[in-house]
């Protein structure tokens, strides 16, 4: 099948034909697995998964591709790395009840799935025992409940999981039961489809979200400017032309954008597109990820040079998560 024609497809057709092989993987990329550090094991214990609509954004024959290397099993996600935990941010204790995460002052976050469209190989949760915690439809009105009775929430949090991983129909009912909880002000969804499946934002999607008298902010997750391609960037501009406010989350990581210049071509272009430059996050410990790690020393000198190449307004704010803590920390010198 052409390219033209996979992408012809609707966003779940997409979803369904991903890549979840490594020799396939390697295959389309024009790379000898042999010639690359890559682990069946790793791919065991947290499994391959990679849309050809973010695949087709790497660089053939690149063996050092920094998308290829966010999604990549490799041997080194098998190392041992002291500090490094299946729990790295405290998710466990934060769960109140099934489905909820109650971390922050006035913010409650759903598990709303356990599913994503891609697995990068960085994710704080690819630990997480989703099975165990993520919302059910049978628990929905229990949990709406509960916002409900809490006026100290004016926020809620969709995440996953990735959230756009729900149907129309489910989606828009969740957003439609929260509509009618009035202390609720915004809501805010943690997605990285709009960047690794952009099929996914489709008109009746969009409907659903302008459909909300709740302001509706979408947060992406996008590491390196080589992700946004030409069907990246139709789907922002149509969340923006909607009046969904788009703000944008990096994980700073090694071998990815560990560097000041890409660092700043991702921030300009993110902004080019509609996209504000939100926050950069320290890598969070969680097991198989250590080989990612950047210092923080090496983050504030990074930092230093961004802020001194950027307006201020591109400048994405460098945080850290702490188990336990009333909200994430600023990382500063």
């Amino acid at each position: 099948m052409t390219e033209t024609a996979h992408f012809a497809k609707n966003w779940q057709q997409q979803l369904a034909q991903a890549f979840t092989n490594i020799d396939d993987l390697c295959q389309y990329l024009d790379l000898n697995p042999s010639d690359l550090a890559v682990s069946t094991s790793a791919a065991q214990q947290f499994a391959l998964r990679v849309p050809l609509s973010f695949a087709a954004s790497m660089e053939k024959g690149n063996p050092h591709d920094p998308l290829l290397r966010q999604v990549l099993p490799i041997t080194d996600e098998l190392a041992f790395y002291a500090g490094y935990t299946n729990d790295p941010v405290g998710d466990l204790p934060a769960a109140t009840q099934t489905g909820i995460l109650h971390k922050y002052q006035g913010r409650v976050l759903l598990i709303n799935t356990g599913s994503c469209a891609i697995n990068c190989r960085y994710c704080f949760r690819r630990n997480f025992p989703y099975a165990d915690l993520q919302l059910s439809k049978q628990q929905e009105h229990a949990v709406i409940q509960s916002i409900q009775n809490d006026p100290s929430i004016h926020e809620v949090i969709f995440s996953g999981g990735d959230p756009l991983l729900l149907n129309d129909a489910r989606l828009s009912r969740l957003i439609e039961q929260i509509n009618q909880i009035d202390h609720i002000k915004r809501i805010r969804i943690h997605s990285r489809l709009p960047i690794v499946l952009p099929a996914r934002i489709t008109p009746e999607l969009i409907h659903t979200l302008t459909q909300s008298p709740k302001q509706i902010i979408l947060v992406l997750h996008c590491n390196h400017a080589n992700e946004l391609n030409e069907r990246v960037i139709n789907a922002c501009q149509q969340l923006k032309k909607h009046g969904i406010t788009l703000l944008n989350q990096s994980v700073l990581l090694k071998g990815v954008n560990d560097d000041a210049t890409v660092l700043c071509e991702l921030s300009e272009r993110l902004f080019q597109h509609g996209v504000m430059p939100y926050y950069l996050h320290l890598l969070d410990k969680a097991t198989g990820t250590g080989h990612f790690a950047v210092s923080e020393t090496e983050a504030l000198l990074l930092m230093e040079r961004v802020q001194a190449c950027l307006s201020g307004y591109l400048v994405p704010k460098l945080v850290k998560e702490v188990a336990g803590a009333e909200s994430k920390r600023y990382v500063v010198g």
